[in-house]
């Protein structure tokens, strides 16, 4: 599979990166669309946006750096090199959700309120970027015959691009793409559910990627390893246990009011002085 999309000779444009963007700008498109029929100031959300994509590329990186830290410490330069790959998405929601942690409070905005929001466009993100994996060669799976993919009614490409090492492989990032974007469906109809609760996105979306992660995982023969264990199974039981818990917990306390209501609790003054703090901080 041809890795680079545009050569321009001392310039290249990886397909690896194109879809990685891509999958940003669609993330933003929705959150954006999502927190406009919220309530929420277009300038919050921008900026948000860009400073989390920063700390989770950032995030992303240095995550799968560590789980390849002696080759990495031999050869330091290919660190900042992300287009030849080696992103790791859990390093990615850790470090970009610490930020949105910090950042709602310093802006006085309700987390979870908006991380409902969030998780809407980073699931349909996931789904795109995934496919940036495939173009990289990455994210594949254990060997299987030419025979089994063809059985599986995958289009030619894609199996001829699944030719790695001398082996056919697992489509296993094509597996999680359309999980994703199944997951991203489901969302946009539960926001619509009268009685869903603030923080049930959210928990949903984290019992959802996880589920799948776990089982394709198992399948990937490219997976970052902490001794024995598989280390996004490992984070993927952490994740479901929180989401889990999050359901569960704000669909027992009854005065939390309806999704469809959240944004009608707090006086509306609170969201306009987010773009007086850009004004005079415009800095995270």
């Amino acid at each position: 599979m041809e890795r680079v999309a545009f050569d321009f000779g001392y310039i290249k444009i990886y397909w690896y990166s194109i879809f990685i963007l891509i999958g940003m700008i669609v993330a933003y498109l929705v959150i954006s669309h999502e927190a406009k029929k919220r309530g929420i100031e277009k300038e919050f959300i921008t900026n948000l946006t860009f400073y989390t994509i920063i700390f989770g590329l950032i995030g992303a990186r240095l995550y799968y750096c560590l789980f390849n830290l002696s080759y990495y410490l031999e050869h330091p330069i290919e660190i900042i090199q992300i287009w030849n790959g080696g992103m790791a998405i859990h390093g990615g929601i850790i470090l970009g959700g610490l930020f949105v942690i910090i950042y709602c409070k310093k802006n006085r905005i309700e987390l979870l309120k908006l991380l409902d929001i969030i998780v809407v466009g980073v699931i349909i993100g996931q789904a795109i970027g995934r496919w940036g994996n495939f173009f990289n060669g990455e994210a594949y799976g254990q060997i299987v015959s030419l025979k089994t993919l063809q059985n599986m009614h995958i289009p030619n490409f894609i199996i001829n691009g699944m030719y790695i090492s001398g082996h056919y492989r697992q489509p296993t990032f094509l597996y999680e793409s359309i999980w994703n974007l199944i997951g991203f469906v489901i969302l946009l109809i539960l926001r619509h559910y009268p009685y869903l609760k603030k923080g049930q996105l959210l928990g949903f979306y984290l019992i959802w990627y996880s589920l799948a992660r776990i089982f394709i995982e198992q399948m990937r023969a490219d997976s970052l390893m902490l001794g024995s264990f598989k280390m996004a199974q490992i984070i993927s039981v952490i994740f479901i246990i929180v989401g889990i818990i999050i359901f569960i917990y704000y669909s027992k306390i009854k005065k939390v009011s309806k999704f469809e209501e959240l944004y009608k609790e707090e006086p509306k003054d609170e969201i306009k002085e987010v773009p007086l703090f850009y004004k005079a901080n415009p800095k995270p």
